[in-house]
């Protein structure tokens, strides 16, 4: 592999609901294998309680804060996202030059339709709280240990969920309802992102699954390489066997010269 003064640094960007915290397994994994990382706060997600300023904040401004990160690296980073936060680095590979992409279970960017009815149901279900766009969220113990957790070993399950923090009404809303979001929040312009992305998602993944996945890699025609984990579900970064995805990752950017 190239050596580690060489290497890009890696700017990780945990999902909808957490922190930093999410991704300490895979930071651990990559800097032994001798790359910098960066692994920021989203806004607002490390103050409990968090601001009332935290319901109107969208994916616009978290991708700012983060670009911001870019900039004091220096150099091309790689990019490192998980869900919400591999939405997030797809903005970022649009507007920035960065080295690769490597998007664990990814949300899709707008105008990527769902292909299962969990995930229209989901985005439904979500009107049921009017006015939800405009508030702060608190996480739903019952809905992350059925859909995110659920293959995590029941005595994990509850200990990872106490460290989930309120998130973003906004940038649910831009991500579950993207289709009446008028200004287009979560749109990337694909043909701006000249870096290669590696997608993973696992089968077993219900939020955001292989076939939609398959369909935003799409996006990217040949630069794009989607790869399923068997058994695995969205949690995938902290799952029983999240090391073989570490490895799979590490093994792409060697493949890359990365």
């Amino acid at each position: 592999m190239t050596s580690s003064k060489s290497r890009p640094p890696v700017l990780m960007i945990h999902g909808a609901f957490c922190g930093p915290w999410s991704l300490a397994g895979l930071q651990e994994k990559f800097e032994a294998a001798g790359y910098s990382v960066t692994a920021p706060w989203l806004r607002f997600h490390d103050l409990a309680p968090p601001p009332t300023a935290l319901a109107t904040t969208g994916l616009a401004d978290y991708a700012a804060d983060l670009e911001e990160e870019i900039a004091a690296l220096g150099e091309a980073p790689i990019l490192v996202g998980h869900s919400m936060g591999g939405l997030l680095a797809q903005m970022l590979a649009a507007r920035n030059r960065v080295r690769a992409l490597v998007l664990l279970a990814p949300s899709p960017p707008w105008g990527v339709a769902p292909t299962t009815l969990f995930e229209i149901c989901a985005a439904h279900a979500m009107h049921l709280h009017p006015g939800y766009w405009n508030r702060v969220l608190e996480p739903s113990r019952d809905v992350a240990l059925a859909h995110s957790l659920d293959k995590l070993p029941r005595h994990m399950r509850d200990e990872v969920f106490g460290r989930f923090v309120p998130e973003s009404g906004r940038a649910t809303f831009e991500i579950m309802n993207w289709g009446l979001d008028l200004d287009q929040a979560s749109a990337v312009a694909a043909d701006k992102v000249e870096a290669p992305l590696l997608f993973l998602t696992g089968s077993e993944d219900r939020i955001n699954p292989p076939s939609t996945v398959t369909r935003i890699a799409a996006l990217y025609k040949d630069r794009a390489t989607h790869e399923v984990l068997d058994g695995m579900g969205h949690w995938l970064i902290g799952e029983p066997g999240w090391e073989r995805l570490a490895h799979r990752a590490l093994e792409w950017l060697k493949e890359r010269k990365l």
